[in-house]
């Protein structure tokens, strides 16, 4: 495998970029869980945003790594497909004040929100210490934001696809008619290969990765036009 040590230090920024989104990405929906009264999340250990706590060993380190690499050698960029460990909760130990299907949404758009915000948090950082002269447009530092904030637009727009197991998959099935819910169970079932098909053929996964590129790009046009000019 021919990396260059460059290409090394990408793909090791991407994997601890992964693990940070991906904690807060699983906090988000631990603590909208435990704040609609079930305490599942809470006794796992999972209302936490120690990163350690939410990441899947395979998932979060293993495949991005791997795939990195992979990426790299072959001539690409950025870093392979990662998951994180999945928040357990019960529906049915929430509050009385929500609805079940009303909790279900709650909790699935709170771990896509985590990743929305946290992208553009980066993005107002990032153009603030350019601003400032604190580190260079083009050094390793700004690099590791632009990672940073892509990584984390992508995580959004991804996980609102609306298939299970995604979160948007779990919203759309709250919406269901129930006496569609069978049709949709049937589907759902093969919800996992469209899934890996989105992710494995750059031609559709387009649905995800351009809406991330074209909200970076929008933002920072926008942050540059308020600091840098």
């Amino acid at each position: 495998m021919d990396v260059s040590s460059e290409q090394i230090r990408v793909v090791i920024t991407y994997v601890f970029v992964l693990l940070i989104s991906v904690a807060l990405h699983e906090f988000g929906h631990a603590i909208v869980a435990h704040k609609l009264g079930d305490d599942t999340p809470s006794r796992q250990g999972r209302v936490t945003l120690n990163p350690l706590a939410h990441a899947d060993p395979i998932g979060t380190f293993l495949l991005p790594l791997i795939g990195g690499l992979a990426a790299a050698a072959a001539g690409g960029g950025g870093g392979g497909f990662g998951w994180g460990k999945p928040v357990q909760w019960q529906p049915s130990r929430i509050s009385r004040r929500f609805s079940m299907s009303t909790a279900k949404i709650l909790v699935a758009v709170a771990g896509p929100t985590m990743n929305l915000l946290l992208g553009a948090l980066v993005a107002v950082v990032h153009v603030a210490l350019i601003a400032r002269g604190v580190i260079e447009p083009r050094g390793n530092v700004s690099q590791a934001l632009t990672i940073a904030v892509q990584t984390n637009f992508v995580l959004f727009f991804f996980n609102l696809i609306p298939l299970p197991p995604l979160d948007g998959g779990h919203v759309a099935q709250s919406f269901v008619p129930y006496r569609k819910r069978e049709a949709y169970d049937n589907f759902a079932r093969f919800a996992p290969f469209v899934l890996l098909a989105i992710v494995m053929i750059p031609q559709i996964g387009v649905i995800f990765r351009w809406p991330a590129d074209l909200l970076a790009h929008h933002l920072y046009d926008l942050l540059g036009t308020l600091f840098l000019h």
